[in-house]
């Protein structure tokens, strides 16, 4: 698998309410409510709902997230995207067309970490790896 394979995908029709934890790179295309952790990436589409709390590598947003979000490396919001919440970031891209709304921070690389979470007995089935 390249290191730009997607290794799990929610597709557009379908919904979530947890705990995401996962390694590489994941797509949302449907709803998704609770917490994403991960040192890799996020692919948000343009049909996407996510609300909750972000905490990854990189976030790529091209639909809706109403979000706490950390990304150790980049957040980019893309002309489609709609970010609405507090961003804590390095780098911070949003392309024209695309939407902002809320508090940034954009610290330094190395202030801005992201350490995955581990699940509790039980909540296997909330973990894509």
């Amino acid at each position: 698998m390249g290191k730009h394979d997607i290794n799990a995908f929610l597709g557009a029709g379908t919904s979530f309410t947890g705990r995401l934890a996962f390694d590489g790179v994941v797509r949302i295309d449907g709803d998704f409510d609770g917490e994403i952790v991960s040192a890799g990436t996020l692919l948000v589409g343009q049909k996407a709902r996510i609300a909750g709390r972000i905490a990854v590598g990189r976030l790529t947003c091209g639909g809706s997230v109403t979000a706490e979000v950390t990304a150790a490396a980049k957040v980019t919001v893309t002309a489609t995207g709609r970010l609405t919440g507090s961003v804590r970031t390095p780098v911070l891209v949003v392309e024209e067309g695309g939407g902002l709304d809320g508090d940034v921070v954009m610290a330094a690389a190395e202030a801005v970490t992201v350490t995955p979470v581990a699940l509790a007995p039980g909540e296997e089935g909330n973990a894509a790896k």
